[in-house]
């Protein structure tokens, strides 16, 4: 009781204060000075630096907190716990809860202290698959090679799973934050977390995403296109990164560069999906190939062509690793992530 009573009064102290908006970049006072900052020309990651060795460390511990964080606790929650749990361990790279942590570790934070928000996090983004996968919104069958979240429970368990994991992924945050955090920053992240899934954040972008659809070429501009994915995809990476920065102790201008990093690495993980969506097979993806081209949604590769849209995905990476290329070897997991982002398969 009295860790929600110390986050009520924080949250009283920073009323009026605004989360991450796509289109103003609005960052959040912290404590610390922001770092030195030098630019360089060229955003590359220390030769020494393993992607792959890092994600593993990350992968068992980001497994059992999601494994830990749904479990029922009596015989009427049963079904909807199942639901909720059978889409959240459905793998995935879990690249959401790794940059959380990523970036509270390059402010000097520690995997504890991110976890409960990269817990949040995934079961935010699980939400966004349950009902993106619903028949009246992509309608699709399959997801991570598995039978999405309706086949198995039904579309009516499907939603409310996908409602509660979105409420529990607050209440994680508020009761599992360790105290040696200041409530006031639970609050700000708690925010956050609430705005990149809003009218302004991933519903939002939803909205309008689903408005384009069917408009045909010339209709939709590369503009529209950007505020989708702006909204749609690169809210959620973008409070993916600014949270952990900020459990890290980051600066405000600190947090800016976070920011301002993740939206374009939010934006080329979108144009990476959209060339998946006609290069890859089915079998690649975990996921039903060509939906786009079937639902006549507008694209980068529609809008710029195949060579255009691979050229737009490393034009965004690289703006993406100059803003914190000046971190040093501490921003090489986050760097790293960035090539993957436009490299992987799947």
């Amino acid at each position: 009781m009295v860790r929600f009573v110390s986050l009520a009064l924080a949250s009283l102290a920073i009323a009026g204060s605004s989360a991450f908006t796509p289109s103003s970049l609005i960052p959040q006072k912290q404590q610390k000075q922001p770092v030195a900052f030098t630019r360089v020309n060229q955003a590359a990651t220390s030769t020494e630096f393993n992607l792959d060795e890092y994600l593993m460390s990350k992968k068992g511990p980001i497994e059992s907190a999601l494994d830990a964080s749904v479990v029922s606790q009596i015989s009427q929650t049963d079904k909807i716990c199942e639901s909720m749990s059978y889409s959240l361990m459905a793998g995935g790279k879990r690249i959401r809860p790794v940059l959380c942590i990523a970036a509270c570790e390059m402010f000097g934070g520690n995997q504890e202290d991110a976890m409960p928000t990269a817990v949040a996090l995934e079961m935010i983004h699980t939400m966004s698959l349950i009902h993106d996968d619903l028949p009246a919104m992509d309608d699709d069958d399959l997801r991570r090679g598995k039978p999405t979240n309706h086949v198995l429970y039904g579309e009516d368990v499907a939603i409310l799973a996908g409602d509660a994991l979105l409420s529990t992924s607050f209440e994680h945050v508020a009761r599992h934050t360790p105290n040696s955090i200041a409530p006031e920053k639970i609050v700000d992240i708690i925010v956050r977390l609430g705005k990149c899934v809003g009218a302004e954040g991933l519903a939002g972008g939803q909205v309008m995403d689903l408005e384009c659809e069917g408009r045909g070429v010339g209709n939709v501009s590369l503009e529209d296109l950007t505020w989708i994915h702006t909204h749609k995809t690169a809210a959620l990476l973008v409070a993916s990164v600014a949270c952990g920065a900020i459990l890290g102790g980051a600066s405000e201008e600190d947090v800016e560069r976070c920011e301002k990093f993740a939206l374009n690495i939010g934006l080329a993980f979108q144009v990476a999906d959209d060339i998946l969506d006609i290069t890859a097979s089915s079998e690649d993806l975990g996921k039903t190939a060509g939906k786009d081209l079937e639902a006549d949604k507008t694209t980068y590769p529609k809008l710029m062509g195949l060579d255009g849209a691979k050229e737009e995905a490393r034009r965004l990476v690289q703006e993406a690793k100059e803003a914190i290329v000046g971190y040093g070897e501490k921003a090489d997991p986050l760097l790293a992530i960035a090539d993957y982002i436009i490299e992987r398969k799947n």
